[in-house]
């Protein structure tokens, strides 16, 4: 259970270690009133530094953190690149696996970033099932990409600098995939401002898992899959979305892709195919907002080719 005393304690611990990220009007006139919470300017590219330092600050006051054996985490890239970056900051090593679909300019960046990467099945499934191996017969601290209550809380950070900003919120629209950052701002906000999960209709983890009460496997394919691309939603991120009432609403493909272009050419905002998804929410009608609401848009990485714009 991830609780706003849990969101609280997290972003107390990794204070000085993570960005408070800038929070920006759109300056459209539109019949709502719109910003975009920029986390995609966070340590390494998106949101998932947050929870790194968190978890692995608490595994060292633990006493589970070797010096010598580090951290290994599974990642699509994202979450390899913050638990890289934050295990250097601490002076541990550390190794992550990666799907073998792994975009080039990622795995890349975790080479550059002193991991050790190992590149393990066709897609995050697969490479967590390896990284776990890893850590029970070398003894590392194994880093959940987002369903650990360390990173979940560590995420949740988000939504407690929208809420300082922007007290008068309505809704948050946040892209899911595991549903780390879903859970954690979802907490952090409860009983002050709704949650929206967005997800892309070909890897749409918390919206069957609603409808099933459960969590339940899901296929894996589309433009997103490299950051949504986990199979299920995590167990922490289901239970606050049941707890606090998130909703669910599905993008396709081209609405992600028309997206990820209108934030560039309007905006001149640079960010991966994920986090355009929950703009994508707005811009397709998927989530329509009442007149006078005030939204936040998590903008949550920019781990991209620019080129691809």
């Amino acid at each position: 259970m991830i609780t706003r005393a849990d969101v609280e304690a997290a972003y107390a611990k990794t204070a000085g270690l993570v960005r408070h990220t800038p929070m920006v009007s759109s300056g459209e006139d539109l019949p709502f009133t719109l910003w975009f919470k920029c986390e995609f300017m966070q340590h390494t590219g998106s949101f998932k530094a947050r929870g790194a330092f968190n978890r692995q600050l608490t595994a060292r006051e633990d006493g589970e953190l070797s010096e010598t054996a580090g951290i290994v985490v599974a990642s699509g890239g994202n979450a390899g690149l913050a638990n890289a970056f934050a295990a250097a900051r601490l002076g541990m090593p550390a190794t992550v696996f990666v799907p073998e679909t792994a975009p080039a300019n990622k795995v890349a960046k975790l080479h550059a970033a002193g991991a050790t990467v190992v590149q393990h099945g066709s897609e995050y499934a697969e490479a967590f099932t390896a990284a776990a191996e890893f850590a029970a017969s070398n003894g590392a601290v194994l880093c959940h990409a987002y369903d650990q209550p360390g990173i979940v809380a560590g995420a949740g950070g988000v939504g407690l600098e929208v809420l300082a900003e922007l007290p008068d919120v309505d809704t948050l629209l946040v892209a899911v995939g595991g549903g780390g950052l879903m859970g954690g701002i979802a907490a952090a906000v409860e009983g002050k401002a709704r949650v929206v999960g967005v997800e892309p209709e070909t890897v749409p983890t918390l919206h069957e898992a609603l409808a099933a009460g459960r969590p339940m496997d899901v296929s894996v394919s589309g433009v997103a899959a490299d950051s949504l691309g986990a199979r299920r939603i995590g167990e922490i991120g289901f239970d606050v979305a049941r707890r606090t009432g998130v909703q669910s609403v599905l993008v396709s493909d081209d609405d992600i892709i028309a997206a990820r272009r209108r934030l560039w050419e309007s905006h001149r905002i640079v960010v991966e195919h994920g986090a355009a998804a929950a703009y994508a929410a707005l811009l397709s009608g998927a989530y329509r907002p009442a007149d006078g609401e005030t939204v936040a848009v998590v903008l949550c990485g920019a781990n991209t080719d620019p080129s691809s714009l």
